[in-house]
């Protein structure tokens, strides 16, 4: 039977998280928090992204950012009192800031081991009467989003299809029979979404709401509009939707295009060595990448973007709201692009976070009891190395063993990003502590330093959950 813990939760937080809860004020205005997450944007995808979009003494709005501070991931092993691991994923980093509890990789909303369902900040906000939101350039039915609103043993179970047993090209990734409604469990993501009652859903992933849902003669979609959901898929809809009912934005199959490319859609490549290197290290030569220019993504054009359903989003949850509204925006492919070794990619999803900051404030601006945190899930693939090489005076051959690019930025210089965690086809995450901003609200609140479960307890005092 799928366990629900919503009474005893309380006893898995950090005790930092308990004390920020226990000293909550008594809320009397409408208060508002928006939680902005940049999917792998470490310090090292923050400077990769300033340099080319800024120029190396420019400055991102990131940078304005009055408090700043470092959040610290944690992780654990999927057993009950795992031992701590020390590289996390999306699921469990997203989870840990929703519900102040630290579990294991690849879990929604669950307890490590004993697979417990855990409240998240969302839920408690619609408890108390608070509006609610998600938006994120994924699929909403992906591991950070859906950390919010849903809960599940395992990422993958996002669709009906997608839950008694997931395959990827004919490997075996696991399942949630456990969470399958005829089990006595809430059913896959894209499931629960439709039923959540969270009044702002927008990103992508629309293939997981065209299955059927289990144990119905109708599709996903249909049970989100029996919700009394608008579904929208385009830019225009999102801007002709009428407020007063909730939005299901889904603008494409999977997660949503990115607006920039490596040049002809290059990605990272190895440097190719000279046979003579493969004689003696300091033998022969190498050559290096060409280097190359970011540009648009053709595609980029067919999508709201996101600071777009950031407006939409702060419009509708505002609209004749007397008493708040929680909102978490993620730009995604900051890490997917990473995943994939394509710089540009990422530079351009740091570009559409900080549009996308830009609106938040301009909202607390006008709406002075809000408050802003932006931060990352968990560190990522993609470093700046020294482009020449500190040896490059040296006769011999140095060079990067991972897939570089050297990139050509607008102020006429050169940068080198180098992917070197796998020899795969996909980089891994990695374990730094990534950083932590806030707007003026956050002063006092948000510490320089913290565990990552404690942004919870922050939201929730801030909201007097």
């Amino acid at each position: 039977m799928h366990k629900t813990v919503f009474a005893t939760a309380a006893a898995l937080a950090l005790s930092s998280t308990l004390s920020l809860a226990q000293d909550a004020p008594a809320v009397s205005e409408p208060r508002h928090v928006i939680l902005i997450i940049g999917d792998g944007m470490d310090e090292q995808q923050v400077t990769i992204a300033r340099n080319y979009l800024k120029g190396a003494t420019g400055e991102l709005l990131l940078d304005k950012m009055p408090v700043r501070g470092a959040s610290q991931i944690l992780t654990v092993e999927d057993k009950v009192n795992g031992k701590p691991l020390y590289v996390a994923d999306s699921a469990n980093t997203a989870t840990s800031m929703a519900t102040g509890v630290v579990t294991s990789p690849a879990r929604i909303g669950t307890t490590a081991g004993s697979d417990q369902d855990i409240p998240t900040i969302i839920e408690l906000a619609q408890t108390a009467g608070y509006r609610t939101g998600i938006v994120s350039t994924a699929s909403i039915t992906d591991a950070t989003p859906s950390s919010f609103a849903a809960h599940v043993a395992l990422r993958f179970c996002e669709n009906p299809d997608q839950i008694e047993k997931v395959e990827y090209k004919g490997i075996d990734l696991g399942g949630c029979p456990q969470d399958m409604k005829k089990n006595g469990g809430p059913g896959s993501i894209s499931e629960q979404l439709a039923v959540s009652g969270v009044d702002v859903l927008l990103g992508g992933g629309s293939q997981h709401f065209t299955p059927m849902a289990e144990g119905q003669n109708k599709t996903v979609l249909e049970v989100a509009q029996d919700e009394g959901y608008q579904i929208l898929q385009n830019a225009d809809e999102l801007t002709a939707a009428r407020p007063g009912k909730p939005l299901l934005g889904l603008f494409s199959p999977s997660t949503m295009p990115v607006r920039l490319q490596g040049e002809g859609g290059r990605i990272s490549e190895q440097p190719e060595p000279s046979l003579l290197n493969y004689v003696h290290d300091y033998l022969g030569d190498v050559t290096l990448p060409e280097s190359m220019e970011c540009e648009p993504n053709p595609e980029f054009a067919a999508v709201p973007t996101l600071k777009q359903m950031t407006d939409a989003a702060l419009t509708h949850l505002a609209q004749d709201n007397d008493r708040g509204f929680f909102l978490t925006i993620e730009s995604a492919s900051i890490d997917k692009q990473s995943h994939e070794r394509k710089p540009c990619g990422s530079i351009g999803e740091v570009e559409q976070l900080d549009e996308a900051l830009a609106s938040a404030l301009a909202f607390a601006d006008k709406n002075p009891r809000t408050l802003i945190i932006v931060t990352a899930d968990h560190s990522q693939a993609a470093q700046l190395l020294a482009f020449p090489s500190m040896f490059a005076k040296y006769p011999i051959p140095i060079y990067s063993p991972g897939h570089v690019s050297v990139i050509e930025t607008p102020e006429g210089g050169a940068m080198m990003v180098n992917y070197a965690t796998s020899n795969f086809i996909m980089e891994e995450h990695t374990g730094a502590a990534v950083p932590l901003y806030a707007n003026e609200e956050g002063e006092g609140l948000v510490p320089p330093y913290l565990r990552q479960p404690e942004i919870f307890g922050i939201m929730k005092a801030y909201l007097g959950l």
